[in-house]
């Protein structure tokens, strides 16, 4: 019995919620009165696999949809003083293989894929807009979880705001400052080597 529990629960995913100093991001937080603007799954402790909706490239806001991630290039690259919350989640084997099948179907088809610009309102107006093929960023994670049967919300994912990661008590905190600062974090503390020791220095 202790080697099926200890399989059902060894597997860890990262959330990012995040906040830049870019006019939508500006918006959103104006909106919201909240923290963060920004939500982001990552499969690995360094953030190196990381997905979301956001804008495509770095200079036109309105060209978005669903993109892979790197916390040292496009947006998070450029805004050096993006200020973050890194969040860390259990969830089973079975789950975790949910989520990578989710995301290897946003990543086979993610022409298809735009900005819910709409659920943004909805989310103002607390009415979820879910559209399909649309998605804004924190309603894309919530949805890729819940699709996963990762239930840590009690909200529909086109209601999910990135504060709403940080509020549940599924998730632990392991890191709170600025974005660029957060693989200097992991090696300053012992983290990396605590899993896997897969942080080096150059990396950094």
């Amino acid at each position: 019995m202790k080697n099926d529990i200890s399989e059902l629960e060894n597997r860890k995913l990262y959330i990012l919620i995040s906040k830049t100093h870019t006019v939508p991001a500006r918006i959103i937080k104006f909106w919201t009165k909240e923290p963060y603007a920004h939500a982001s799954i990552a499969l690995d402790l360094e953030l190196r696999e990381m997905y979301s909706f956001a804008r495509k490239g770095i200079y036109n806001p309105f060209n978005c949809g669903f993109i892979i991630e790197d916390i040292d290039t496009g947006i998070f690259g450029r805004d050096v003083e993006t200020s973050c919350v890194v969040l860390e989640l259990t969830v089973t084997d079975k789950q975790y293989r949910h989520v990578l099948q989710e995301l290897a179907a946003f990543k086979a088809n993610a022409d298809l894929y735009r900005y819910n610009f709409w659920g943004l309102y909805g989310v103002i107006r607390n009415k979820a807009i879910e559209r399909k093929y649309n998605y804004f960023c924190s309603q894309f994670v919530a949805s890729v979880l819940e699709r996963s049967g990762i239930h840590i919300l009690d909200k529909q994912p086109g209601l999910v705001r990135p504060d709403d990661f940080r509020k549940s008590s599924n998730v632990k905190v392991i890191y709170k400052g600025l974005l660029r600062r957060y693989r200097e974090y992991l090696w300053t503390h012992d983290l990396a080597q605590a899993f896997g020791g897969h942080v080096t220095k150059q990396a950094m």
